[in-house]
């Protein structure tokens, strides 16, 4: 307490008018605020005190006022910078659920910057004058692209599944192939989905081979329906058996029961054509006889976040009428930028430049491995007392789920630092720390004792070169 009272404080640390009256600190008021900055002042020298108070001395130059106005300017930055940031994924996974997955087209943004700025037709109906239903924006194409009767929109495919399973399933039993009880990110997991949505999960066959005489076996007096889910993250592979959806579709309608199947991803075209592994679509699990399909807006289809349900009209206005539709309904930027992807997709035979995700999943091999080989000098000089750069084969993934087990072939940068052996570990984290610590972060992976960037990802060559100057790298590892 004796400390706390230290007579020299005082005089040497300047009071906040004293600070306020610097033309520097000036300067930063007009460009932030007066609040703002006296705030930063108030924080800064309450750090300042109290470090004296704990006996650290304190550094002449810090009490000038050049060096007091950029740590206040620092303090500024760092408090006024968006926590959402642009960043390079130079990881390898193109649809990076970490990273925010699909990029949306320049259509796409145009859409969504209109309704932001300006009042818009949401849920009103122009030709009548009348209030309407903001799922019209979108569920004309979506009938259009998928052979749906109906479509509804809500804000993840998560949520498509439980308001699916709380609408026709709630009381009831839910039958599903044990090998399609999975697990996705963040732990959603679809026996718990299930209880929350009210219902029982009814499991049938085994996790490698299921028939169609398991599902015709569980069927009873509390089915509500049939339920097949897309292995969209992980394969089963070697002694396995899997009941087609015409006939899963075939024996529910027998029995009168409906035929739901949750893809997942959900493309939209077929992705053969575009030399990548098919993945089934909405349109064919439809013709297969499925009541409803659910699927994501943000994977494959490579538009904004969203869970998709298409089918029958009768059950998708049900599903509308379920108080928790509301709940789970998109606003509309959501669907303005669904509606400018959708419509991308009347144009096919351009939807592989216009749509990004497509884009970058059919990038040429060999125009990554030129990109590498043209940047690989300014990243050279960049690290070049830390680490040595070579260009090396990978694979990319398609991520988010999709075709967890197909790889695309690309090029990456290889960092590797110079210090080896001991510390080696240590070198390799600094210098992605460093890299992330640019303007714009760029991401990438550690991987065989290096830091990689696989370029597949990078469309903006010039910037990532640019901020490369100012790479702050300790050259002692």
């Amino acid at each position: 307490m004796v400390q706390a009272r230290n007579p020299h404080i005082a005089s040497v640390l300047p009071s906040v008018d004293r600070v306020l009256q610097m033309s520097a600190v000036q300067a930063l008021g007009a460009q932030y605020s007066h609040t703002a900055v006296v705030h930063a002042i108030r924080s800064l020298l309450s750090e300042m005190r109290q470090a004296m108070l704990e006996g650290a001395a304190l550094p002449a130059e810090a009490r000038q006022a050049l060096s007091l106005t950029r740590h206040l300017q620092a303090r500024l930055e760092a408090a006024f910078q968006p926590s959402l940031r642009r960043v390079f994924n130079l990881t390898g996974t193109v649809l990076h659920t970490n990273l925010g997955r699909a990029l949306l087209p320049a259509e796409a943004v145009e859409a969504v910057q209109a309704v932001m700025t300006q009042s818009c037709n949401l849920e009103y109906d122009l030709a009548p004058g009348a209030r309407g239903d903001r799922d019209t924006h979108v569920e004309g194409l979506l009938a259009e692209l998928t052979g749906a009767e109906d479509a509804t929109v809500v804000n993840n495919n998560a949520a498509a599944v439980l308001l699916v399973l709380a609408t026709l399933a709630t009381r009831k039993e839910v039958i599903v192939s044990r090998g399609e009880v999975i697990e996705i990110g963040g732990s959603f997991r679809m026996p718990e989905i299930m209880a929350r949505a009210g219902c029982r999960l009814r499991e049938v066959g085994t996790t490698n081979r299921t028939h169609l005489a398991d599902f015709e076996q569980a069927i009873g007096a509390r089915s509500a329906l049939l339920m097949k889910v897309h292995a969209s993250n992980y394969a089963i592979q070697g002694f396995t058996a899997t009941v087609p959806e015409k006939e899963l579709a075939a024996l529910a309608h027998a029995r009168g029961l409906p035929f739901v199947v949750d893809l997942g991803s959900g493309a939209l075209v077929d992705l053969s054509q575009y030399g990548l592994p098919k993945e089934p679509a909405p349109q064919d699990t439809l013709a297969h006889g499925a009541d409803l399909v659910t699927f994501s807006g943000d994977k494959l289809l490579g538009g904004p976040q969203a869970g998709i349900i298409v089918g029958r009209t009768e059950l998708v206005k049900t599903i509308k009428r379920n108080h928790l539709k509301r709940a789970l309904r998109v606003d509309k930027m959501t669907l303005a930028a669904l509606e400018a992807v959708l419509k991308l997709y009347r144009q096919p035979e351009k939807l592989a430049q216009r749509l990004p995700t497509l884009r970058l999943l059919t990038r040429p091999a060999a125009d990554i491995e030129a990109l590498c080989r043209r940047v690989e000098p300014a990243v050279l000089q960049a690290v070049r007392n830390a680490a040595q750069v070579s260009v090396v084969p990978c694979h990319s993934q398609i991520g988010s789920g999709a075709l967890p087990v197909e790889l695309l072939p690309s090029t990456a940068l290889a960092l590797t630092p110079l210090k080896r052996g001991r510390g080696e570990g240590t070198a390799l984290r600094q210098l992605a720390t460093a890299f992330r610590a640019l303007p714009v972060p760029v991401i990438g992976i550690i991987s065989d004792g290096a830091l990689k960037f696989d370029l597949r990802c990078l469309e903006n060559e010039r910037e990532f070169v640019a901020q490369l100057v100012q790479l702050q790298l300790d050259a002692k590892g």
